[in-house]
């Protein structure tokens, strides 16, 4: 986890929302600092080696260089050579995206996209509610194949992506297939706001909370979304974190802190060896409840399903999580650009590391489908067919019954 990190592939959050790539993933639990005065050792040899080719680059190679995307390579290539796949680094270009992302609120369009494979375009798989893309007839399925008449394979997807940034207020044309017929949208570029929770009644005793992610305004808006299920006389509550990327630790504690009684709620380890409990007060919210998590289901998303599990709050639904047991924090570098590295570990309040265990093993395990877990991530799958859901529905039900 991260107290500011995650990934997703979308038009909204992770490109400067259609907009800039973040490669970012899952949850930070710590603060944003910069880069730390002590360093475990050095490398004098590996220094010189850079050095050496950097040299040779600069003396023999007959193409021209563009030095700053080279550093940026061999900063992302130094990264990746830890082999952590939680680790990652960010070009100065994508920091105001990455910040946006974790505030939940940019400027853009309002769409989470998935890229075609064959670089035809972009797939809407979601579109934000209230956005500049829904007030433009966006729709899920919706395929932008062209930007301001350019066609995205002329100028290939990052290109097209950047396109679409713009500032606040601007106009964007997208050129749109929708079952086969072409069509041209103008969207004007404004303000997202995320929304990071909602809920609403799946039957006349159960009340169902989809969390978004972990980042900005996620303790509020579910608090928010599960008192108002409460006065609408739920008496069992679902939470949906399937696809979840994960966010904030504070976001995270929080929320357990509302929903669980008394007792450790998130334990963790820094590199130093220095621990740190987190810790919930007596109130809470005492219903039967149930977790939706699937293999995306990361960081904060799979510990919020544990530590109900551990409390023996809720029965865990759907598929396991993949169990992440490392927290980030961001370091700043002296460019602009920064390292989102991997600092410590985390365990549930059990003690157990999700990473060494595999990941949360659900109680109800459910399988589906590529294409139906397509449909669910963009929330387009009816209620109705989705089995997973209706999985956690008839464990209430017989909770209450």
């Amino acid at each position: 986890m991260n107290e500011e990190n995650r990934s997703t592939g979308s038009f909204g959050r992770i490109v400067s929302y259609f907009l800039v790539a973040i490669v970012a993933s899952l949850m930070t639990f710590y603060s944003v600092k910069s880069t730390p005065a002590a360093q475990k050792g050095g490398s004098t040899q590996g220094l010189a080696k850079l050095q050496e080719l950097q040299s040779l680059l600069d003396q023999m190679y007959i193409g021209e260089i563009d030095e700053g995307y080279m550093m940026d390579m061999a900063a992302a290539g130094m990264v990746e050579g830890i082999e952590d796949q939680w680790s990652y680094y960010l070009p100065e270009s994508q920091m105001q995206a990455y910040h946006d992302s974790m505030a939940n609120s940019y400027v853009g369009i309002g769409v989470t996209v998935a890229r075609l494979e064959d670089g035809s375009g972009f797939e809407v798989q979601r579109v934000e509610p209230g956005s500049p893309a829904q007030k433009s007839g966006i729709m899920p399925m919706d395929v932008v194949i062209g930007v301001d008449g350019v066609m995205v394979p002329d100028v290939g997807m990052d290109a097209a992506i950047d396109m679409v940034a713009g500032e606040q207020g601007t106009d964007v044309k997208l050129t749109v297939l929708r079952d086969e017929t072409r069509m041209e949208v103008v969207v004007t570029r404004d303000l997202v706001l995320v929304e990071v929770a909602y809920g609403k009644m799946v039957s006349d005793k159960i009340g169902y909370v989809h969390i978004t992610n972990f980042d900005s305004r996620c303790a509020q808006e579910s608090i928010a979304a599960v008192e108002s299920l409460l006065e609408q006389g739920a008496q069992a509550l679902i939470f949906d974190v399937r696809f979840n990327p994960g966010g904030y630790r504070h976001e995270l504690v929080k929320l357990l802190d509302y929903l669980l009684p008394k007792g450790d709620l998130f334990k963790s380890v820094d590199y130093r060896g220095r621990e740190d409990v987190d810790v919930s007060d007596a109130s809470c919210v005492d219903v039967p409840m149930a977790v939706l998590i699937n293999g995306d289901s990361y960081s904060a998303a799979e510990f919020f399903a544990a530590a109900l599990k551990e409390y023996d709050y809720a029965v865990t639904v759907g598929q396991n999580t993949t169990g992440k047991g490392y927290f980030q924090q961001l370091f700043n570098l002296s460019d602009g650009s920064a390292v989102n590295l991997s600092v410590g570990k985390y365990f549930t309040p059990n003690g157990v590391s999700l990473a060494e265990v595999g990941g949360l093993k659900v109680d109800v395990p459910v399988e589906v489908d590529l294409e139906t877990a397509a449909l669910i991530y963009g929330q387009m799958l009816p209620e109705e067919d989705d089995a997973q859901l209706q999985a956690a529905i008839a464990a209430l039900q017989e909770k209450l019954n």
